[in-house]
């Protein structure tokens, strides 16, 4: 069912959400959290998709917030609220209220949005493009239990992720570091078996994919060896080789889907490693809403060894 209001107040979207629950006899008890999406009218719809596609792992009240401050003087100064409920149908296990914030309004989302969540459910906050510098500090964030960002969706994926290891707070995390815990898992379980000493590491991937310098990272970090990145045409993380006095762990894809897990003294394994959807980090990202402290562990690592060089 959708609803759509024009020059609307909060309240009145409130009893939209309640008028569409019943008509459609979809209850709110059995949703579990707020999801918060930041974006532009340009990109709404892939992220709304995203989010519908993982609301049905994890049911939601999702609050859409579109900011159209205007391109005139006379836009700018004025100030309202268009409004689109939709419960049922296409947007999953939830419920779907897109924001459109015109004028001075645009400015002032937490006060739109704060009214709209859900009493003792956890909030969560993500920007599909262009997050805040300090998004601990962003007036919506401050309402998140977590803050979901994307390295990979800014002019500079590196640069990006050394400016988040700076403002790094309990609560952030970035969809490029969500991306690589398939590889972390197989490395992690490769490494549980007998092996020897590791004396470095090498991480092949595209030169500009953030997930790449993260795994890096975090195999530095971890291992405690100095780790060398390789720049390949990927697509994204290539190939990981451990170098061990036993001979070399790598994990190797070359297509982007199957790899190949090759350890010393076993016979080589096939591994699905395929490049997951928008949709699926969305719903991974959700399972959880306490800090990810290897996330953060990984960062400061970054930080701390650029400032070192």
């Amino acid at each position: 069912m959708k609803i759509d209001l024009t020059d609307t107040t909060v309240s009145q979207i409130n009893a939209a959400l309640v008028r569409a629950r019943r008509a459609t006899g979809t209850p709110a008890v059995g949703i579990v959290l707020t999801l918060v999406i930041v974006t532009d009218e340009g990109n709404h719809y892939d992220a709304l998709k995203a989010a519908s596609d993982a609301s049905t792992e994890h049911p939601s009240r999702i609050l859409v917030v579109i900011r159209r401050p205007g391109r005139s003087s006379r836009d700018r100064a004025g100030a309202h609220l268009d409004a689109e409920v939709r419960v049922g149908g296409e947007t999953g296990s939830g419920e779907t209220v897109l924001l459109r914030l015109h004028g001075e309004l645009s400015a002032h989302a937490y006060s739109v949005v704060l009214p709209l969540l859900l009493p003792d459910a956890p909030v969560v906050v993500w920007w599909p493009q262009d997050a805040p510098a300090h998004p601990e500090r962003d007036l919506l964030g401050t309402l998140a239990q977590r803050r979901i960002m994307d390295a990979a969706a800014t002019e500079d994926p590196v640069a990006a992720l050394a400016a988040r290891a700076e403002v790094y707070s309990p609560g952030d995390t970035d969809l490029a570091w969500t991306r690589i815990t398939p590889w972390r898992s197989v490395l992690a379980a490769a490494l549980d078996q007998k092996h020897g000493a590791i004396s470095s590491a090498v991480v092949e991937g595209e030169s500009n994919s953030p997930s790449t310098e993260l795994l890096a990272l975090w195999l530095a970090q971890r291992l405690g060896v100095p780790v060398e990145r390789v720049v390949t045409p990927g697509p994204g993380i290539t190939a990981v080789r451990l170098l061990t006095e036993d001979g070399t762990i790598c994990l190797d894809r070359p297509t982007g889907s199957l790899a190949k897990l090759a350890v010393p003294g076993q016979p080589d394994r096939s591994v699905a490693l395929h490049r997951r959807t928008v949709a699926e980090l969305i719903a991974e990202e959700l399972r959880r809403l306490d800090p990810d402290e290897a996330y953060a562990d990984a960062l400061r690592f970054g930080a701390t060894a650029g400032a070192r060089q």
